[in-house]
């Protein structure tokens, strides 16, 4: 298996394919991206310097996060970074897996909803010194609320003894939430926040790299929320623990009312 991975990793290792990249990602990714938002990017000196393989991660709320990643990264990084993506989604037509390659060097990530991802793949990229572009928590949200992280990435650093570079992405739930069906309007304003490199600690297990992880995007995004106006991550778990609760009560009244309501019919 290890030997048909490598075999067909020559797209993601080729300076051609590279070169050819970097050129689509200036000339059309990246223009498209700043017509459609106001795009700020915060502490791009936090990596400056990074060579080499790499996992760099996020939260993910939207399809734009992955472009609006490699779109702020140092153009010297974003062309050689390998994008995981839902192989049930991203690569089940021509056009879709066409458009991940150029622009994001795209690989399949298998959900297992029937897509098209190797096990091992990740692993084997950076191993050949690809960087990775992961996201921990496997989906989108649904809610602008962060979901848990997976430990997959934390634990390929740990195996593989790579660095992760955290980032935040502020405002692109509400620019392209996963119920919106259009592209955003009106140019809404999104902040792209780098951290600083991190690395498991000696003895440090997944989980608890993962956990460490996680705290570290959720500092980031509402440090830059909250001095910009933007709802924290915070803010959007305390929505959804009221949505629930909300749901919750109505459920019990109606169950309540059935109840009162059987009493009536069968007064025994």
């Amino acid at each position: 298996m290890a030997a048909e991975i490598e075999a067909g990793n020559t797209r993601y290792t080729s300076k051609i394919q590279a070169t050819t990249r970097q050129t689509a990602q200036l000339l059309l990714l990246k223009p498209a991206l700043m017509r459609m938002l106001r795009v700020h990017v915060h502490g791009a000196n936090n990596i400056d310097g990074v060579e080499g393989a790499f996992i760099v991660f996020g939260n993910h709320s939207s399809h734009l996060d992955a472009p609006l990643i490699l779109c702020s990264l140092p153009s010297r990084m974003a062309k050689r970074v390998a994008t995981g993506a839902a192989g049930d989604f991203f690569f089940g037509n021509w056009l879709k897996s066409a458009s991940m390659a150029l622009f994001m060097n795209g690989f399949p990530i298998d959900r297992g909803k029937g897509g098209k991802g190797k096990r091992g793949m990740s692993g084997q990229l950076l191993s050949d010194g690809v960087p990775l572009l992961l996201f921990p928590e496997g989906t989108r949200s649904r809610t602008g609320a962060m979901g848990p992280f997976v430990p997959g990435v934390a634990s390929l650093c740990i195996s593989r003894g790579v660095p992760a570079l955290p980032v935040a992405l502020v405002g692109a739930y509400e620019a392209w939430p996963s119920k919106q069906k259009h592209l955003p309007k009106g140019r809404p304003e999104v902040h792209v926040v780098f951290g600083r490199p991190m690395t498991p600690l000696p003895g440090e297990i997944a989980h608890e790299f993962n956990e460490r992880m996680r705290r570290q995007v959720l500092q980031l995004h509402d440090t830059t929320a909250r001095a910009y106006g933007k709802k924290t991550l915070a803010e959007y778990e305390r929505k959804v623990a009221l949505d629930r609760a909300h749901e919750t009560e109505i459920a019990a009244l109606a169950e309540h009312a059935r109840e009162q309501a059987d009493k009536q019919e069968d007064p025994q």
